[in-house]
């Protein structure tokens, strides 16, 4: 993954940065640890951490952090993340294909051109 563009601290897209992280790293940590009672834990730890850097203004120290947690999060993806089976890449997607609308066969036609 890319470093991410520097963007000024507090700002709408700054916002929109740290919550994407955040939750690219609990969705992670829960393809890791799928029972929610363990990963429950592991997200706490995940919040306080975030909690902690909160106050952080100096870019730099921003930068610094954020390159530090992409490090990590790509360094710790893992290989076969969970997918819902029935979401566009599950297991499930498109197994049962809805039967198309219409008639299959035209009774109308068929009765009109044998009716005695």
């Amino acid at each position: 993954m890319s470093t991410p563009v520097p963007v000024a601290p507090f700002s709408a897209a700054h916002k929109s940065y740290v919550k994407n992280l955040y939750r690219r790293i609990l969705t992670n940590e829960l393809n890791w640890t799928v029972r929610r009672d363990i990963w429950r834990g592991k997200a706490l730890a995940i919040r306080a951490e975030f909690d902690r850097h909160r106050d952080v203004q100096d870019p730099r120290a921003l930068a610094e952090l954020f390159d530090k947690a992409e490090a990590e999060l790509s360094a710790r993806l893992h290989p076969d993340p969970y997918r819902p089976a029935t979401a566009p890449d599950g297991t499930k997607w498109e197994r049962n294909a809805p039967p198309p609308l219409g008639p299959l066969f035209d009774h109308r036609a068929y009765n009109d051109a044998h009716a005695h």
